[in-house]
């Protein structure tokens, strides 16, 4: 027998009030979350349960995550962090740390019997829309103040599951501002101008915060998207969505010109520099509704 079951997490204002679930059916199911959190943090902590609650099944386990984030960093990117002790390629440290330790542990021995596959998220897969449900409803409670409920887990064993680790950035201290939302921000007629709107939200694209969030990243994208890669390749929207993630060196944006194109467009040319070279790139930022977003993007490897 293969144990079917899928994964996901939710984030009310990413980060903001946060749930994950996973999802086998009825009988078999698990929810929790914080009052604060983020949606990868939600997405991960979902795998992390469901394999802690399934460690004594004598049966395979098949993972259906609509995040290729978690996927990959399980699957592609962890025994590479690991090595370089739970630092990427650039020396920074890899973002929930303390969730991948867990993960990785709670892998151990089961790699033979444990497979993940990806599934488009909100696209009518029963399993996903209701993993889907349940996390978005734990996020809902803790916005109300309240806790959801924990749900039966693997054998009716409920909150007396194993312990799941919260967020590394589940609260923010008295002394930490709530983060800013980028669009609200920006839009304020007497804030930065539209050259320093765009900088700030191209730069935005270089964080693991954005990254590693596919949702922050489409939100920064014009639905007609398109980029010239460095390497030559033609990206689309779609396309980088499923592929983008953590940039395994740091990446520097250094402004060599922002002018406007258009009453609501922007052309930023700037350079990208890393320990393995420097690009010249081009992104061109339109607003609509007030809000800018990337249009087209290009990089050429500099002489």
């Amino acid at each position: 027998m293969t144990i079917h079951a899928a994964a996901d997490g939710s984030a009310l204002g990413n980060p903001g009030p946060a749930g994950w679930a996973w999802y086998v059916d009825e009988d078999h199911w698990a929810a929790g979350g914080w009052p604060h959190g983020t949606n990868n943090q939600g997405e991960l902590t979902a795998v992390l349960d469901l394999l802690q609650q399934t460690a004594g099944a004598d049966e395979d386990l098949v993972i259906l995550c609509d995040s290729k984030y978690v996927i990959n960093s399980v699957t592609q990117w962890m025994a590479g962090w690991k090595r370089k002790g739970w630092k990427k390629g650039d020396g920074k440290p890899v973002l929930n740390v303390e969730i991948m330790k867990a993960l990785d542990e709670a892998m151990t021995g089961r790699w033979d019997r444990v497979r993940f596959e990806w599934v488009k998220g909100h696209s009518g897969h029963v399993l996903n829309e209701e993993a889907d449900r349940l996390a978005n409803g734990a996020a809902t409670a803790y916005q109300r103040g309240a806790v959801p409920d924990p749900g039966p887990g693997w054998k009716g064993r409920g909150q007396d599951s194993p312990g799941h680790p919260a967020p590394a950035t589940a609260a923010p201290t008295a002394a930490e501002a709530p983060e800013p939302d980028l669009f609200t921000t920006l839009a304020d007629d007497s804030g930065p101008s539209d050259a320093e709107q765009v900088i700030a939200l191209e730069r935005s694209l270089l964080t693991d915060e954005v990254r590693s969030d596919p949702a922050a990243v489409a939100a920064l994208l014009h639905p007609q998207w398109s980029e010239v890669g460095r390497s030559g390749r033609l990206w689309t929207r779609e396309a980088i969505l499923d592929e983008i993630g953590p940039l395994e060196e740091e990446a520097s944006l250094d402004v060599l010109s922002c002018m406007p194109v258009g009453p609501d467009a922007m052309l930023l040319l700037w350079r990208s520099v890393t320990d393995s070279g420097s690009t010249l790139r081009s992104s061109l930022w339109v607003r609509e509704r007030g809000h800018w977003q990337q249009l087209y993007h290009q990089g050429t490897a500099e002489a």
